[in-house]
């Protein structure tokens, strides 16, 4: 019996009111749309859509606001299922400085020259969970971090071959030969450069949304260019594609329970604890119940690709680690990606379970050598949020770059109507290029970047 209850149920005066809720706390970085999308409104091709009812706009860049590349940008919010649109974008220049060894003390002294020496470019998309922060604050964020990193090693980037030791001393005349040996490459520096800003970025994350009593996460694409090689990297569910006259090919691959099962499964055999005795870590065709008790039954644990058979026992009912199949597949029954940034704070509903020992933030990265691939006028990357694969395949999603651009050839602002062309064809209207009636009711945030005649030689250092 509580204080509160008995001076309402006795004391003279009548019911107390009803304590306020407590005030949300300020956001860590406000809700805003990405930069280059100030001053714009929807797209012209929605512009009878927007008269009826449930119509969503798709916004673009304002026409004559380049973005790197000339690349196109479109975006829809999702369909009421929350408030804000939680994808974001963010894509500029990237400016690396370059620093040099000074004479005194044995060259341990750095001394930064304050000309850029390396320049790219850079593109991503952010899908954010348990509201819009976590994607915010990546796309104020990782490229700052992706800058830090790649100028931490750009002396090794630059070099014939990356040194042993980036101060230039040689310990053993052998140490180029082991480098050599192991085939390292200045790209894998950009690689490690990457998933470093990745990590760096996600602890950033935790630690501001922690401050601001927040939680959520997102995923991350990102797409690289740097000294001729185009670099995608992602943690999550989006997707990048090369789009090609005669070809198609997957830039990066989706991150879900479902792919990462053996991973996940091994972290639940290694430290059971993680599943506080709530969850089985073996996966079954379907969820076990009571009449299954003592019957063999197939299932699969952490070192299997394969299937088996062993008989149920009481603990094989509780609730699987991974639950359902395709996009309906959960990690602890809560989140549909196993990597990502952010999440510190998740926890599975009503128990202290979390959720990040599971999840990763480390990308896997794509190097595609531009110079070898000599693009040609339509060749193009594909970048999008899941909403707009949830409804399009690569192949159609292809067909539909290649049935647009040769057509569109003279004008300058062909890859954003690209890019919002792709997004009406999720929307299920009659005039669908697609004309399957296909409805995505998620987010979605789409990159074309042209890949012909963008000096796809080494940049400038």
């Amino acid at each position: 019996m509580s204080a509160d209850w008995f001076r309402r149920r006795f004391l003279p005066g009548g019911p107390l009111p009803a304590p306020r809720p407590p005030r949300p706390r300020a956001s860590p970085v406000p809700y805003r749309r990405p930069r280059f999308l100030r001053g714009s409104g929807s797209s012209p091709g929605t512009a009878d859509a927007s008269c009826r009812p449930n119509a969503r706009p798709v916004r673009s860049p304002v026409r004559g606001r380049a973005l790197p590349w000339n690349a196109g940008y479109a975006e829809i919010i999702n369909a009421e299922k929350s408030e804000f649109n939680e994808d974001q974008a963010a894509c500029g220049k990237l400016c690396i400085r370059r620093f040099e060894f000074g004479v005194e003390e044995d060259q341990e002294w750095l001394t930064l020259c304050p000309e850029e020496f390396l320049t790219g470019h850079y593109w991503a998309l952010f899908d954010g969970h348990g509201g819009p922060a976590a994607a915010i604050l990546a796309a104020n964020t990782l490229h700052s971090c992706l800058r830090r990193q790649l100028e931490a090693v750009v002396e090794g980037m630059v070099a014939p071959q990356p040194p042993m030791h980036l101060s230039g001393h040689c310990i053993r005349p052998s140490d180029s030969q082991f480098v050599e040996e192991k085939g390292i490459r200045a790209e894998d520096l950009v690689v490690g450069a990457l998933e470093s800003a990745f990590q760096e970025c996600d602890e950033v994350i935790g630690r501001e949304l922690e401050a601001s009593g927040q939680v959520g996460g997102c995923t991350a694409l990102v797409a690289v260019t740097l000294q001729g090689k185009l670099y995608v990297a992602n943690a999550g569910d989006s997707r990048a594609i090369l789009v090609r006259r005669d070809e198609v090919r997957p830039l990066s691959s989706e991150f879900t329970p479902e792919t990462e099962r053996q991973r996940i499964q091994q972290l639940a055999f290694l430290y059971p604890e993680l599943l506080a005795g709530e969850f089985t870590r073996l996966e079954f065709p379907r969820r076990l119940k009571g009449d299954d008790l003592g019957q063999k039954v197939l299932f699969r644990d952490h070192h299997m690709s394969g299937w088996s058979y062993k008989c149920v026992e009481q603990s094989d009912l509780k609730y699987p680690l991974i639950h359902g199949q395709g996009r309906q597949a959960r990690l602890l029954g809560t989140l549909a990606v196993s990597r990502g940034l952010g999440d510190h704070q998740l926890k599975v509903l009503d128990t202290n379970i979390q959720l990040k020992p599971f999840l990763l933030s480390v990308p896997q990265v794509t190097v595609l050598d531009m110079d070898q691939l000599e693009p040609q006028e339509e060749d193009i990357v594909v970048m999008a949020t899941d909403g707009l694969w949830d409804v399009l395949s690569n192949e159609q999603v292809a067909r539909l770059v290649r049935s647009f651009l040769p057509g569109n050839r003279e004008d300058p602002h062909r890859f954003s109507e690209l890019a919002q062309m792709l997004i009406h064809s999720t929307q299920g209207k009659d005039d669908s290029p697609t004309q399957e009636g296909q409805v995505s009711y998620d987010d979605v945030s789409v990159f074309v970047i042209p890949l012909h005649n963008q000096g796809q030689g080494r940049s400038s250092h």
